[in-house]
């Protein structure tokens, strides 16, 4: 008997991008009509993303006022302005599987985004921003030029950027590391050292492409903080998990990134490891996006089991051990943005819980989305766009008045913090949360 509404646990199908009829126009464009009229009959995500307004409005403006109306062509605006965030289908949707209706609109854009790239009809440059792994090494090689012209103060430069690339010239970008994280965990891991009982936990941290190249960090906050916890610590990063692929909807791609880096992390996981992730949307990724593409990877489907974040694991050691004493107040209180790829793995607020451990601290939480979104909220096309979805995220942190604002979105905390540049936040961007323990224990 059919239910109305979501009233067991969401599950998502695998993504069968191989099969024929994934982006075979006449059977997407009758899928992307049927999801289409289901949401214009309930509109509970009017207020999501961007997605949705324009949906309802094309049809509101419609000849007769239904998805019929519409033609083909129409689709693409709603598509374009889709981030792949998952908050529909995670928090709002009363039709995800295992209803009837069987709606998963985030992947229901991503097949049509495929079907686009097939047809050559995505843009070049962020396809060719999504190789971070070639990128950022010729970034980290030449960190201080490139730091330099894409620096925002550099109006000239950014403007020939804006004209040759796309990228708008009112971003702030991440900055280079002068090394990876993982050359630093090298050199320093046998030297940071704390008088501290050992317990028989291992993990392997699993870098992530961000922390590893623009935001060492964050790396070396964790490294310190578990190590101060009487962990054994190891780092991998045997390559980008493919998020950016996964939003230019080459798909063969991730895959290609999954299989690489699945072989190389569960030969840890085989020696007793957990693979610890340093990004929200890496701990999505190989926890659940991984899997749905490749539900029959052994490799895969065991280290999606024994994947955890780094939130999410310094809260299981204070549950189970309890947390090495020396943890200090900090000197002020602090705003959490619950990042959409933290949401979407369902695990709670663990940014929260993690930092309630500071002893007196002033935790408030903002959950709303920050419209960054990898490329999106870069490109000159799609920028205002993501200042209009994260402007009343903004304007919730400001409210907030604390010193610090956290996020487990690097990208998130960046685009937020510059949306409104006389907050009282001191730092220029977000910091991960495992930076403010770090600073709690005084390392």
């Amino acid at each position: 008997m059919s239910k109305e509404g979501s009233t067991e646990a969401p599950i998502r199908h695998p993504i069968n991008f191989e099969h024929p009829d994934f982006i075979n126009p006449e059977k997407l464009d009758s899928e992307m009509r049927r999801v289409f009229d289901i949401c214009h009959g309930c509109r509970r995500c009017f207020n999501l993303c961007d997605s949705f307004p324009k949906l309802f409005d094309m049809i509101d403006e419609s000849k007769n006022e239904d998805v019929e109306s519409l033609s083909s062509d129409q689709f693409t605006p709603v598509v374009d302005a889709c981030t792949l965030c998952d908050m529909c289908f995670m928090t709002k949707c009363p039709y995800v599987p295992p209803h009837d209706f069987d709606l998963d609109f985030p992947h229901l854009m991503l097949r049509y985004r495929t079907a686009q790239k097939k047809l050559g009809k995505l843009p070049v440059i962020p396809r060719q921003l999504a190789e971070i792994d070639r990128n950022s090494k010729i970034g980290i090689m030449f960190s201080k030029i490139i730091n330099w012209v894409s620096n925002i103060k550099n109006k000239l430069l950014r403007k020939i950027l804006e004209l040759v690339a796309g990228i708008d010239k009112r971003v702030q970008l991440p900055k280079y590391n002068t090394e990876t994280f993982s050359n630093f965990f090298k050199r320093n891991k046998d030297l940071i050292k704390f008088e501290t009982k050992t317990n028989s936990r291992k993990v392997v941290i699993y870098t992530t492409c961000f922390v590893n190249f623009n935001k060492k960090n964050t790396g070396v906050a964790a490294l310190k903080v578990l190590k101060k916890n009487g962990v054994e610590v190891q780092e991998a990063y045997p390559g980008c998990c493919g998020m950016p692929f996964l939003e230019q909807a080459d798909l063969p791609k991730v895959v290609q990134q999954a299989k690489k880096v699945s072989n190389d992390l569960v030969e840890w996981v085989n020696k007793g490891y957990k693979v610890i992730t340093l990004t929200a949307s890496c701990g999505l990724m190989l926890k659940f996006e991984w899997p749905l593409l490749l539900p029959d990877d052994s490799n895969i489907e065991k280290l999606s089991k024994n994947v955890m974040d780094i939130d999410e694991y310094v809260v299981d050691i204070s549950k189970n051990e309890g947390l090495a004493e020396g943890l200090h107040e900090i000197d002020g209180g602090v705003t959490v943005h619950h990042a959409c790829h933290a949401r979407a793995q369902n695990m709670g607020i663990k940014a929260r819980d993690m930092l309630k451990l500071i002893p007196n601290a002033k935790i408030d939480v903002v959950e709303r989305c920050a419209g960054h979104g990898g490329t999106f909220g870069v490109m000159k096309d799609t920028h205002d766009l993501a200042i209009k979805v994260g402007r009343p995220t903004a304007r919730q942190i400001k409210i907030k008045n604390n010193k610090y604002m956290a996020s487990d979105c690097p990208l998130a905390g960046k685009h937020l913090k510059q949306l409104e540049i006389d907050t009282n936040i001191k730092n220029d961007e977000a910091v991960h949360p495992i930076e403010l323990i770090a600073k709690s224990y005084r390392l």
